[in-house]
């Protein structure tokens, strides 16, 4: 990514802008109509307040009884008093306020990037990058979104910028298809796997031998249960912010953090364009080369 970090002039103002575009989406940019103004950023510093977890419960007590409407799922030991230090139980919960947080903190940094595009007389932001980073062991995360702010050219801006992760010839063909890019949406779910005794045996390489196994596979059903329940919360997320418009370049990372004796945390994260459908397929000129190579 090609950055250009000059002064930005208030609108109407002829000066020098910043930019967050490569070369190539630059030219795409200035192609399709659309003015770089500045390069538009927010942050936000955030912790999560933890809430229990089994590891605070301790063994051989209840499990952990989240809130009425998130997702838990129990496991029961089926052999009964063994040890002191067998698990007579695991769990599957969602971990929401992780969740909170998360949105929280994007949700301050998104806002004060739109306010400082708003300040440019922006129209949108497009390019947007987001990074998520800790910044510590207790739960310090930092939020920072950036992107370049445009206008369209020969309009005025009266309503809030619209924002899209795509620039260059990914949102030209985006406008050329018909379809207007809203906003940016991003989604997170955290479900942590308290293992139950059977999972720990299996993920510490003795399951086979619990089961009278040898070579044969075995599904770990508690994991795959947390995985489905993790892209279930996803979903019901995404589509919560989407209003009945269409999510487009979809992008799914899933985060993964192992504890040990089969414990895990997982987080996968959405990102992906909301955009609406304002008028059919309509093919954009073809581009004349400005430069001949013969």
């Amino acid at each position: 990514m090609t950055t250009v970090s000059t002064e930005v002039h208030p609108p109407g103002e002829s000066g020098s802008f910043s930019s967050g575009l490569s070369v190539a989406d630059f030219a795409a940019c200035l192609d399709m109509g659309l003015e770089p103004v500045g390069l538009a950023q927010g942050y936000c510093v955030m912790q999560s307040q933890q809430g229990l977890s089994p590891m605070q419960v301790g063994f051989g007590m209840s499990p952990y009884q989240p809130a009425p409407n998130d997702y838990v799922e129990n496991y029961h030991c089926p052999h009964g008093i063994v040890s002191t230090e067998h698990r007579m139980w695991g769990q599957n919960y969602q971990q929401a306020w992780i969740e909170r947080t998360w949105r929280q903190g994007f949700s301050s940094a998104y806002k004060r990037m739109l306010d400082e595009a708003t300040r440019m007389g922006a129209h949108g932001v497009i390019g947007v990058v987001d990074n998520v980073t800790p910044l510590a062991q207790e739960g310090i995360v930092e939020f920072r979104i950036l992107g370049t702010a445009v206008r369209v050219s020969g309009h005025s801006s009266n309503a809030a910028p619209w924002t899209t992760y795509l620039a260059g010839q990914r949102l030209a063909k985006s406008f050329e298809a018909g379809f207007a890019p809203l906003n940016i949406v991003t989604a997170i779910s955290s479900v942590r796997v308290w293992a139950s005794c059977i999972t720990q045996y299996v993920m510490e390489g003795t399951g086979a031998m619990l089961y009278g196994q040898s070579n044969d596979s075995i599904e770990i059903e508690q994991i795959v249960s947390a995985r489905a329940a993790a892209r279930e919360l996803l979903r019901q997320s995404v589509k919560a912010q989407l209003h009945g418009d269409q999510l487009h370049s979809v992008e799914l990372v899933l985060r993964e953090h192992e504890f040990g004796h089969g414990d895990l945390e997982i987080q996968p994260v959405l990102r992906g364009n909301r955009v609406r459908r304002y008028k059919d397929f309509d093919a954009f000129t073809t581009p004349r080369p400005t430069v001949r190579l013969t």
